[in-house]
Parts: C-alpha cells; structure tokens; sequence
C-alpha cells in the first residue's frame, strides 16, 4: 500500500461538509448568514478534520425553492456578501487543506432568470428553446417532485401562450438540455466558478438533468443533437479534467445500484466522480428500526463494483427530506413507526423532515453508534452541518426547512448564529431539548467527552485508515442479527468494525481468514488490543448499541496504531 496513491484521487479518503451559508454564521449582524461569517469559522472545520466544504447555492434567489430557484447563475446573493467575499473563503479555506465544491443546479433556473423572461416574451426570441415547451401537456405525465404544492409537471405561461416543463415547483422551469446553446452555458459556468477556485461540484439532480421529457423529436434521448445523454455527462467529467485536473463531481442520482453504476460511466468511470448511496443510507434506517443489521449488510453487499477512479459517498443525514422511497410500503410504515410517527414528521409519503439525535430519542450510545457506523463503512462521509454536535430539527418549519436551523454556536441568543432579533433570521432556531442551550459548539469542544470531540476522533481515525476509502469491503459472519460486522482491506492494511444495532450487550465470535501467529486486533476508538487465536479466531465484547474499530496488526507493521 502506498500512502502516496490517496492524494491524486483525494476524494477517495476526504470528509466532506455540508452548509448553507444562510445559516450558518451572521457576521454582520442582519440576520441572514453570510459568506464573511463562514470564513470567521473555517478554522471551526479545519479542526474538526473537514477536508471538503460543500456549499449549498449561494447564487441570486427569488428564495421560492430555499436557494434552488436561481436567478443568476454568475453572481453572489448579495444578501450574502459579494464575490470578493467568496474567493476569500475558498483561499482561507485552500490554507487549511480544505477544498470548496458548490452546487451546480443545471436541471432548471428561476422563473425570473433572464433566460427564461426572454424565452416567454416570444417565440422567435433565441432564448425560446432554452426551456421546453408544449401548446398542450401530453396525457401521460411523471408525478411532480413535490407532489403537496404542484399536480402537474407542466404550467401555462399567459406571456408565452404555451406550458412549459418543470418537474420540481412551477418556479422552476426545466432547462432544455438537448440545445448545444444550454450546454455551452452549462460549461461556461463551471468554468468561470472553476477559475474562482473551486474545486468541483456536486450536481443536483442528475437523472432529470439529461431527461429529454417533452422534448419535442428527442424523446427518450433520441434528438439529434442529443442521442447519448450520457456523453454529455462524459463530456462535462473532461472539461473538469481539463480545467481542474483533480475536480470532482458529487451526483445526486437516487435510483438503484444498478443504474447508478451507468451515471459512474460504467467499467470506465469517467461521468459522475461520487455518488450518494441513498439505497444502503435508506436500508440503514431500516436495520435501525429493526435492530437487526440484514437490510444495512445486504444494500452493502450489493453495491456495484465501480472503477477506481469512482467513488460512493456515504451520508446519515442531507439537506433534504431523509427519502426513504426505496424501501418498499411496509418498510418504509416500519421506519415511520419507528423514527417519526406522526404526520407532521413526514412529508410526500416518502421522507422524514427529522434529524438523527431526535429520531433516536436524545439516545447518546445509539448517536454515536450511528456516526461511528458511517465512518467505518467503505466510500466517502458527507455530514450535515449540526451533526457533529447533535442538533436537532425544528417541526414548526415547513417540511425540509426543518432541518435547515440556524447552526447552534453557543448557548446564547438565537444560539449564537445572529445578533439580530428572531424574526430576521432566516428559519427558526431549534427549541426544547435539542435548543442551542443544551446542544452548542462552545459547550462542546470544552468537553472532553461530547458528541463534537466524539466525531473528531472518528474524523482522525477515518483519515489514519485510507484502506476505508480504497479497501474491498466484506461482511464478517457472526450469529448476532443485530451486529454488523464487517472488514475494509486494502493491500496488507484492514479495518475490521462491529457495530451493535441493538440494546442488548452481547460478545461477537469471528474468524479472520488468513490470520498467523503474533496478529492482534488493536483498539483505535480506546485502549487495548486483541490477540487473534489459531485460525484467526477472536472473540469481541459489545455493549448495548456499542461499536468498535479495530486494526488488524501483523507482526513488523510499521504503522502507528
């Protein structure tokens, strides 16, 4: 193994942060959270061991779709701050060994973008067929994203005097991929953001992207300017290589594995760099309603082999609904039984609008299990900002903007995030037991013992273990239903975790195939070590919900343990 191989594709082994910049700091004391006030907190990441802050849109808004709806796709909200005050986060933040993505939102602008003002004003403007539009909507038609505020996909525009397409909200007209004019635009933007310095993107919504859905003569894919959606895809993956020679691309692509494997490109690996794992973080909650640990080990297991140039991003929490649309019915009714039993917990039918510490019940052994679990696991950790303190949601907030709270700094006032008074802030602060006087990062890092320092020593210990980001992963067979057990190899090093999903303590029996004399087992979330026996046989005390990680050491290694 060599160390060296993780700094080319530094995305294998990073710890990626997620934050919007509304939310997380006022510096100058209006209420909104700026880009001043992050870089004020930079060294707040840094610490943590962030190696990758993922901005959430920072762009020109109406605010109809918290940010999502953009009316400017080269500018700064100056709500915000400017574009001076962007470069200077990133540059701050490239010091401390912090690389910056942002969100590149491509499937569709604002209703108030100048794109779409001039496209309506008349059917002979060059911007018409930036967007797609029909005299009347087919008869059949996909559900809309959101399905409680919008019943059709298709919106007629008076100015206009056609429909136009819009999977998500109405204020939210669908780009038309398929002109080569929209793709220019589409690359010019990367490159002008790539030139500020940043060092990628995560793209949202991929697989409506590259639909070609009312389209007219490229249905299915099949226009002539736009056969092979995917070598579009393919096109944009080079373009980054040429302008950032080591970017990355974070896809947002929830469907199964399999076709999953296809936004990778494939054996080749040359679309999408990363994909969230939405199946295996959905199976999760499952094993956690269930206390067994199948489904989790199951939608693990059957992960695509993808190239090594490619990589899954493993998550407990995002910014939106915690989707849990593909478990089936009965699945999905058992994590609501479980994690959020009332109505105004749930949202679209699909999704909780909760946060983990609340859903767990405050439960600090089942929290930490948790987060202990998602560093272990092979691929890439995203967290949420808030997670590593444990805050909690905020359910008089509407539907995913109840787990977009104001970040909790200290005990004080609206939680440290603003001077201003409470109405000016953008959401409400989080009340009762997970409130910013309970659950705050002053009171947290001066306690050796909190969730905060808790996941700084996962953060350590994920990046001291690159074979979790590279390795091969296997399931390790052992009688316990509630226990995931399981090993990450790469080369000579390995990883073994046990995770116990259940309240009952037990002791886990496992073999390790391929053990020799003097190997051990060493402890590296505690003290002590574990001597393996003939065979490769150990024997592992577990807690009620305990967790463990373990470095298999062979005699002459000369890593640090």
């Amino acid at each position: 193994m060599r160390i060296t191989d993780t700094s080319d594709l530094w995305w294998k082994t990073a710890v990626v942060y997620c934050l919007d910049v509304e939310t997380f700091l006022d510096w100058n004391g209006d209420g909104i959270g700026d880009l001043e006030g992050l870089a004020q907190r930079i060294d707040y990441l840094a610490d943590l061991g962030v190696t990758c802050l993922w901005l959430m849109p920072f762009y020109p808004t109406p605010e109809r779709d918290d940010g999502y709806d953009i009316s400017d796709f080269y500018a700064v909200d100056p709500r915000l701050g400017s574009l001076g005050d962007l470069v200077e986060v990133i540059r701050t933040a490239n010091d401390r060994g912090i690389r910056v993505i942002a969100d590149l939102v491509v499937n569709h602008t604002s209703r108030q973008h100048p794109w779409f003002q001039a496209a309506r004003s008349s059917p002979d403007s060059p911007f018409r067929d930036f967007y797609v539009w029909r005299d009347e909507p087919p008869e059949e038609q996909p559900d809309p994203v959101f399905p409680d505020q919008e019943d059709s996909v298709w919106t007629y525009d008076e100015q206009a005097g056609q429909y136009y397409l819009h999977r998500f909200y109405k204020e939210q007209p669908d780009l038309n991929v398929t002109n080569p004019r929209v793709r220019d635009e589409i690359a010019k933007m990367m490159g002008f953001w790539l030139e500020l310095g940043l060092a990628g993107f995560r793209v949202d919504a991929v697989p409506f992207f590259l639909e070609t859905m009312g389209v007219e003569g490229a249905a299915d894919g099949e226009g002539e300017d736009f056969a092979d959606p995917h070598a579009y895809l393919r096109s944009l993956r080079s373009f980054l290589g040429r302008r950032v020679g080591d970017g990355v691309l974070l896809g947002e692509v929830n469907l199964p594995h399999e076709e999953q494997l296809e936004f990778f490109g494939g054996d080749d690996g040359d679309e999408l760099t990363m994909l969230f794992d939405f199946i295996a973080m959905q199976k999760m909650y499952l094993s956690l309603a269930r206390a067994d640990a199948g489904p989790l080990a199951e939608a693990l297991l059957a992960r695509p082999e993808t190239s090594s140039d490619c990589q899954w991003a493993t998550f407990v929490r995002n910014h939106d609904e915690l989707t849990l649309d593909k478990l089936s019915d009965a699945e999905r009714q058992e994590v609501f039984a479980a994690f959020g039993p009332e109505e105004r917990m749930q949202v679209y039918g699909r999704g909780l609008t909760r946060r983990l510490p609340p859903m767990l019940d405050g439960d600090p052994r089942r929290v930490r299990m948790v987060y202990s679990l998602l560093f272990s696991l092979p691929g890439t950790p995203v967290l949420f900002y808030g997670e590593e303190i444990g805050m909690g949601e905020n359910l008089e907030a509407e539907g995913r903007l109840a787990v977009r709270t104001p970040m909790q700094w200290t005990s004080g006032e609206n939680g440290g995030f603003s001077s201003a008074a409470a109405e000016e802030l953008p959401g409400p602060v989080v009340e009762g037991p997970f409130g910013p006087e309970h659950v705050n990062v002053a009171d947290q890092r001066r306690d050796p013992g909190s969730l905060l320092n808790f996941v700084r020593q996962l953060v350590r210990r994920y990046r001291e273990c690159p074979e979790l980001g590279w390795g091969r992963f296997a399931v390790l067979e052992q009688p316990v239903p509630a226990v995931l057990a399981h090993s990450v190899t790469w080369d000579e090093a390995c990883t073994v975790a046990v995770h116990n999903l259940g309240p009952d303590a037990c002791t886990v029996p496992l073999t390790l195939e391929g053990a020799g004399p003097g190997d051990r087992l060493v402890d590296l979330l505690g003290d002590g070590e574990t001597p393996l026996g003939e065979g490769g046989s150990v024997e592992l005390p577990l807690d009620g919900y305990g967790h463990r990680w373990l470095r298999w050491v062979r005699p002459g290694d000369r890593r640090l343990p």
